[in-house]
Parts: structure tokens; sequence; C-alpha cells
């Protein structure tokens, strides 16, 4: 290199050095100010933070402004809706269902639990219009649910869906035959749904029939959920989308001969499902949603017994279902009114379950007016 060629070199570097010096200059004094404002907001002296050896934010946001935002995080209220129907086996189990609801939206940790609608697909109000807050839609058309009334369910859910105002964001679809036993909070996930798997919706199980209505450029049979519509937290605008698909799903199956024989009273959970998946939409599995008497022994961290099945015990406390136990507790017992006042409790050794879900369902014939009336 000549003469020139390093003295160009050398006074370049020259003049490099002084701006490496000027930004490290720089950020020293950003750093001194930065940890000098910091100590101010926190409030506390130097010794503060080394002190409470804590790890603090360099303007921690204020602690009213932290547990509200917790409260809303914990909160994000649902609206429970059931559907029903005017008969009186309905109407007996709605009571006690809205009666624990209230309880336990009452207690602390019942502030997700947002308004209540009992969506009536009978077409008129009933007795029980004053004592629940009740919507009326039309059942489907004569002789379309071919004697399935729960195929009324999505259609009402259509309807509600398009014609009601509600509030929340969310919704959790129930049913009448669900009691609370605790507070529930909000356990879906923004876009992803929270439901309940249930063992007996398998899809992957009749693939032939599935494929009937979610054919094989839509993804795995995996893809389709093992749960019903209930107990489902779900988005409402996610559910507004499903909703018509559900409905149309329910009849196309219960309309396939094939289809209705294999999926019998079910039918229309899968229907549920499969419309899901249609959607692309997949759900939080949470097995602690719900237990179902006498199969689910014990409570655990539930939030909802599930009376679909008849409990049926020998005065031992053993289980001898498939046949009338010496005690038994069924819901179909009381078809054309509700069970007695302060029903007898189990015998010894029935699980938890059992005798938890006829201790609640006393509290509430106890305390709701007219009970032995049947409205």
């Amino acid at each position: 290199m000549n003469a020139a060629a390093r003295k160009a070199a050398a006074g370049g570097g020259m003049g490099r050095a002084p701006a490496l010096v000027l930004a490290l200059v720089a950020a020293g004094a950003f750093l001194i100010s930065y940890n000098f404002f910091a100590m101010l907001l926190r409030g506390g002296g130097v010794g503060a933070g080394a002190a409470a050896g804590a790890r603090d934010p360099v303007v921690p946001m204020p602690a009213w402004m932290r547990e509200a935002a917790g409260r809303e995080a914990r909160r994000r209220p649902f609206h429970v809706a059931l559907t029903a129907t005017d008969a009186a086996y309905s109407r007996w189990q709605c009571r006690v269902m809205y009666y624990w609801y209230k309880r336990m939206q009452a207690q602390p940790g019942g502030e997700a639990m947002g308004g209540f609608t009992r969506v009536l697909h009978s077409g008129k109000p009933d007795g029980l219009m004053d004592e629940i807050p009740t919507f009326v839609v039309d059942p489907l058309p004569a002789g379309k649910d071919h004697g399935y009334v729960v195929l009324n369910r999505p259609w009402a859910f259509v309807q509600w869906l398009q014609k009601a105002k509600i509030e929340e964001e969310y919704i959790l679809m129930a049913e009448p035959d669900h009691i609370f036993v605790k507070p529930l909070p909000n356990l879906a996930n923004d876009n992803e749904p929270a439901a309940f798997p249930f063992f007996y919706i398998t899809p992957s199980e009749h693939e032939k029939i599935v494929r009937k209505y979610y054919p094989k450029e839509r993804g795995p049979v995996t893809d389709i959920d093992p749960i019903g519509n209930s107990p489902v937290i779900i988005k409402k605008t996610l559910l507004e989308k499903i909703a018509p698909k559900w409905m149309n799903v329910s009849i196309q199956m219960k309309e396939d001969e094939e289809t209705d024989k294999t999926f019998g009273w079910v039918l229309e959970m899968y229907a549920y499902a499969v419309a899901s998946a249609l959607h692309g939409v997949q759900h939080i599995l949470r097995k602690d949603f719900m237990v179902q008497p006498p199969f689910d022994t014990k409570l655990g961290s539930t939030f909802i017994i599930h009376f679909t099945y008849g409990c049926d015990y020998s005065l031992k406390g053993e289980l001898t279902y498939g046949k009338i136990g010496e005690w038994r507790f069924d819901k179909r017992s009381f078809q054309n009114g509700p069970p007695p006042r302060n029903l007898t409790l189990p015998p010894p050794g029935v699980p938890e379950s059992v005798v938890t879900l006829v201790k609640k369902v006393n509290e509430a014939s106890a305390n709701l007016p007219r009970w032995d009336d049947g409205i």
C-alpha cells in the first residue's frame, strides 16, 4: 500500500473512532436516565428494589388495573341457553336447572355466568314464562322431526340466534337435565370452543356413514370431535355459522335410513360434530365439564351433573343398572309431572355423584313455589 493510501485508510479509521465513542456515551446516558426515572416511577429509593428482591417492570401496571384486567379475563361472560318443550317432563327439569344456575351465578367465581334463556320450541308460551327467561320459537313443520323431538334443537337455535338480542360474546349450550354444582368459568379460548367428550360419539368407527356428510376432501375423520352440542361454550359468531349447517345435517341424517339406524338417539349430536368440522372448528375437550351418574361416581372438579341415565341400586348400595333397583332415581319415572318433594336419599354405599344429584333435586323442589302443581 502506498503512503497516500495508508494515510487515507488511517484518516478513515480516526473518523470512525469519535462516532463510536459518541454512540457509547449516548447509550450510557440513556441507561442512567432510564434507571433513574424507573426508580422514581416505582416510588422507591435506590435500595427499594433490591430490598424487595423483585424484578419490577419499567412502568408497572397499577394494582387496580391489574386486578380489573384479571377480573375481566376470568369473567368473559357467556349466555346460558337450553332448548325445551312445554311438556311437564321438560318443565320440572328446566326449573331445577334454572334454580341451580342462579345459585352458582351468585357465588364467588360465578362472574362468567351471564344471562339465561330457555329457548322454547313449542311455538307458544307456557306456564314458566314469568319464572324463567324464555324465548318462544317455532317447532319444525309437522312431520319434519319424524317423531324425534331433539331434531327441533338446531332449528330452535337458528331462530333464536337470528331473532334474539344476545349481549354476551359467548354462549353455553346446555340442557334441562344439567345441574350446576359449582360456578362455571368460561372454558373456551377465543375461537376454540370448549366441549365435553362423549365416549359413545365415535366418528372413526363409522367412517363409511360419516363420509356421506364429511367427504374425504374436507379432511380426515379425526377432525370430527367426539362431542354433541351440549355442553359447549362457544363464541356467538361461530355458532351463528355452524347452526344452519347443524340443522341441515341433522335432517339429512334423520332422512337417511342407514344413518338413522346407526346413530339412533345421538344422531343430532353427530350432526353438530360434523357441522363444526365442516366449518373448520375444533373444540377443547374438557372431561371435567360434567359427570354422568351412575357411571361417574365422584364429582371431582366437575361443574355440572348430567342426569341422563337411570340410577338403580340395591339396599346394599350395589348398582343394578339395567334392572330396576330397590332404590332408584330415573328422570323418566316423572314424565307426567315433577318428582315428589324430599325424595328418599340413596342407601349407604351409593356413590357421591348420585347422592349429590338427589340432594340437589330435593333442595330445588323445597324452594320452588307450586312444585307439586307441575307448572
